[in-house]
C-alpha cells in the first residue's frame, strides 16, 4: 500500500499561485505507467479542487482505468484530464484533455466548455498552445529523476515565460511541497508533478 500524505500540502501551496479567473486548478497530478502503475488508487487520494491528468500511452489497461477514476472524480470533486484523446475523455466522462507537446498540431477544444491544458518544453510550443489552453505545463523547472526530465530552467527564467503567455503556466518538474513554495510571488499559475505524488509503500 502506498502513501500519499503529502498530496495534501502540495495543492494547498500550488492553490495559492493560482489566479481567481483561472478555471485550471492551482495542481495537477500527472500519471506515469512506471512510476504510477496504479492509477486508480492514486486518484483515491487527489485532494478537491485539483486535477489529474491520466496518461494511458495507448495501454489498454490504463485507457480502461479512465471509467472508475472518471466517477472518482466526481465524487471527490477534483478535475480529470485525458491526455491526446479526446474520445476516450468524452466516453469516460472526463472534463477535458491534456495535449503533450508532440500533439499540438492536432491540439483543440474537443467540446464546449472543455478544460484543455497542455505541455510546452520551448518558447515555440509556449506560443502554439496558449492559444486554446486553460493552462501550459512547462518542464523542467526544478532538478528531476525523471529519465525525461531536462535541464532545470528554475522558477525565475519560468516566470520570464509566463509573462509572455496570455495562458496561466505551470511548473512541472521536480515539483514538490518545498520547492512549489519558490514559485509564489513570480506570476506562475500553478504547479504540475508526477514524482510528488508517489511514496515508498507503508512498512
Amino acid at each position: 500500500m502506498r502513501t500519499y500524505d503529502g498530496l495534501a500540502r502540495l495543492a494547498s501551496r500550488a492553490q495559492k499561485l493560482r489566479a481567481d479567473s483561472t478555471p485550471a486548478p492551482g495542481l495537477f497530478i500527472l500519471t506515469d505507467p512506471q512510476r504510477t502503475p496504479d492509477p486508480v488508487s492514486l486518484a483515491e487520494h487527489i485532494p478537491e479542487g485539483c486535477g489529474l491528468i491520466l496518461r494511458t500511452f495507448g495501454r489498454a489497461s490504463i485507457e480502461a482505468a479512465a471509467f472508475p477514476i472518471a466517477e472518482i472524480a466526481r465524487t471527490r470533486g477534483f478535475s480529470l484530464l485525458i491526455s491526446a484523446d479526446p474520445d476516450l475523455a468524452r466516453r469516460a466522462g472526463a472534463e477535458g484533455v491534456h495535449w503533450p507537446q508532440w500533439s499540438l498540431a492536432q491540439a483543440h477544444r474537443p467540446w464546449p466548455g472543455a478544460l484543455v491544458t497542455a505541455s510546452a518544453h520551448d518558447p515555440h510550443a509556449l506560443r502554439r498552445a496558449q492559444g486554446f489552453t486553460d493552462g501550459v505545463l512547462v518542464s523542467t523547472v526544478f532538478a528531476s529523476r525523471s529519465a525525461s526530465a531536462g535541464r532545470a530552467m528554475g522558477p525565475f527564467r519560468l516566470a520570464a515565460w509566463a509573462r509572455r503567455s496570455h495562458a496561466p503556466v505551470y511548473a512541472l518538474g521536480g515539483v514538490n511541497g518545498v520547492t512549489v513554495k519558490r514559485l509564489s510571488g513570480l506570476g506562475i499559475g500553478g504547479a504540475a508533478a508526477v514524482g510528488a505524488a508517489i511514496q515508498a509503500p507503508r512498512p
